[in-house]
């Protein structure tokens, strides 16, 4: 490795990490000010159950068409842009005169996130075959660090009597300063690339990948199941049902991604000298006693440390199934990755959407029950992650070169 192609790979990872950063604390502003926000415009839980249904929707449509962006544009292009978009809808959130402007921006912010998801994984999968090694757990440390980080600011703020308006206008502006400190790194073709490009139809996968695109798919589903029934409705939680304050509700959010943090900074290390196959049974059963604690927790103290124990056991399972995915066509995951994103919101509907259901009729111990009963069966779907060789080009076919070739700007 030349000087300059190691200079444009460790700043192809640090601008990758920054965007992971900084779609971490544009969720966590979200997720943290939910009760605030109800407050404000007068909404139920019930109503603020349909708008995450439907920021989680708009996600999903905004992830195919990030695809189509990353195809023309380039990753790197669009991380910046949605990242920015993100910022704006968070603005259009905090000073929405009425619901049926705040309504309109959580549906664009979910567009942004979605476009955000599929350009950052397709560019984080690139950069990780050029390392050659493992170090996809070390980009969602950095959306977790700043999802801790939002959610502490959204506490101090709340502390110091800001109003929400106010507090989403300091989060949209760290989201914005982050994006634009992005810059283009153009890396070079790994070993396995040609020049030659395939026609459109031949970058479609075949059926192969898609079968062997489930075990991860429904494991990714339960994982984001876990994650939003913590992270959408944790604040909401601790105020509603456990008496705490609206300073002290945000800080099971940055429990549960302290968690996240610790257990994604140790998981490449982790699956490089265990494997990956008991790293997914290890982090299952985590999740599921410590979801378990959170649905039985007596006063708040007790879930913000339940919290704390389900993000280190949800840790490495996000970036596992984004590894393992991208492994299956490496020259086109965007491809893959896009698909992949179908089940991440999924699980985000189905999470959000019963957690939030539940909670609006006061249960939601029971909607942390459920996903630690769903924690459990991720035992037996571990052994799908043994390291496979990826689906081989059809004959005849030229293969696609590298995605970092293409998708750089």
């Amino acid at each position: 490795m030349t000087p300059s192609v190691g200079g444009s790979l460790t700043g192809a990872r640090r601008g990758t990490a920054t965007v992971f950063a900084a779609q971490g604390m544009a969720v966590a502003a979200v997720s943290t000010t939910v009760p605030a926000v109800e407050g404000r415009l007068g909404l139920s839980s019930l109503a603020m159950t349909a708008l995450t249904i439907a920021l989680t929707l708009a996600a999903g449509a905004g992830s195919f068409a990030g695809l189509a962006a990353v195809r023309r544009w380039g990753p790197v292009a669009v991380m910046r842009a949605a990242v920015l978009t993100a910022a704006a809808t968070l603005l259009s959130v905090a000073w929405a005169p009425g619901r049926a402007t705040a309504a309109t921006a959580y549906v664009l912010f979910g567009l942004a996130l979605g476009a955000i998801d599929v350009s950052v994984n397709t560019r984080a999968a690139t950069v990780e075959r050029h390392y050659g090694r493992s170090i996809l757990s070390s980009f969602y440390a950095a959306w977790s660090a700043a999802g801790v980080a939002a959610a502490l600011l959204t506490a101090g703020l709340s502390r110091l009597g800001w109003p929400v308006p106010y507090v989403l206008t300091a989060h949209a502006a760290l989201v914005a300063l982050l994006a634009l400190t992005v810059r283009p790194h153009a890396l070079a073709p790994t070993p396995s690339s040609s020049s030659a490009r395939p026609a459109p139809h031949d970058e479609v996968p075949g059926r192969r990948v898609w079968a062997r695109l489930v075990p991860f798919g429904v494991v990714l589903l339960v994982a984001y199941v876990v994650d939003s029934t913590v992270s959408a409705w944790s604040t909401a939680y601790l105020h509603q049902t456990l008496g705490a304050s609206l300073a002290a509700a945000p800080l099971a959010y940055a429990a549960y991604q302290t968690g996240t943090v610790t257990g994604r900074a140790g998981a490449d290390l982790m699956v490089r000298r265990v494997g990956p196959v008991a790293v997914v049974r290890a982090a299952a059963l985590l999740a599921a006693v410590a979801l378990t604690g959170l649905a039985v927790a007596p006063s708040w103290p007790y879930a913000v440390v339940a919290a704390c124990c389900a993000g280190l056991g949800v840790a490495a399972l996000t970036p596992l199934c984004v590894a393992a995915a991208g492994r299956l066509r490496p020259g086109a995951p965007e491809t893959v990755l896009a698909r992949l994103n179908v089940f991440n919101y999924v699980g985000v509907l189905v999470g959000a959407g019963a957690s939030g259901g539940l909670g609006a009729t006061g249960h939601f111990r029971i909607a942390y029950a459920i996903p630690a009963a769903l924690a459990v069966t991720l035992v037996l779907a571990a052994r799908f992650f043994r390291p496979t060789a990826p689906e081989p080009p059809h004959a005849g076919t030229p293969r696609r070169p590298d995605t970092a070739h293409v998708l750089s700007p």
